[in-house]
């Protein structure tokens, strides 16, 4: 079904459209990017942990479209910012989107934006295709994390501190939600909760 140009995500087929639906998703999707936070692995040489909210991230702009994505991904880091422990490792503050990982915060904004707007063109449906989705996102990711870490580290050091080291990771992370998603439709369609 296509609503103004777009094919309706996973979201909008939960219970009935509201804003008390969305505004529900929103901050669910929220907390779940926290509490994927909470799995990490530091690394000696950089001060990018290796962390599943990249995970939570992707599946919230498909699943929850571009708009309501992006404000999952601003809720989050309202939370953490004001104190939560919603930030890798269980750690809070603003200091943490001023330091040398704030850029891959702030990018979870964009990244679930852009995955989102794929998704709302029907790019979560196949698996080929959500995967492209999800790179794109980690592109977008990536590019606003290396923007602000190449303040803290030296240029020859930037892709060893926070590119390199989470390729394999990110692409598990990628190929797990790009399976995902169209499972969660044929499903969906084989119980006929799909609305036509």
């Amino acid at each position: 079904m296509q609503h103004e140009g777009r094919v309706e995500t996973l979201a909008d087929h939960v219970g009935s459209a509201s804003v008390t639906r969305d505004l529900s998703l929103i901050l669910a999707a929220s907390v779940a990017v926290g509490l994927l936070a909470q799995v990490q692995i530091s690394l000696a040489w950089t001060p990018v942990p290796i962390t599943l909210q990249p995970f939570g991230v992707f599946l919230a702009g498909a699943a929850l479209g571009s708009r309501r994505g992006a404000l999952a991904m601003l809720a989050y880091l309202a939370e953490g910012a004001a104190g939560l422990p919603f930030f890798a490792g269980g750690s809070a503050g603003i200091a943490h989107l001023l330091g040398p990982t704030g850029g891959y915060l702030f990018g979870f904004v964009p990244t679930a934006f852009a995955i989102g707007f794929l998704a709302e063109r029907g790019w979560d449906r196949s698996p080929l295709k959500a995967f492209l989705a999800m790179c794109v996102g980690s592109v977008v990711l990536f590019a606003c994390g290396l923007a602000q870490l190449a303040a803290f580290v030296p240029r020859s050091e930037l892709l060893r501190a926070g590119f390199t080291p989470f390729l394999v990771g990110d692409l598990i992370k990628m190929l797990a939600a790009a399976a995902l998603l169209p499972s969660v439709w044929k499903i969906l369609e084989r119980g006929g909760w799909i609305r036509h």
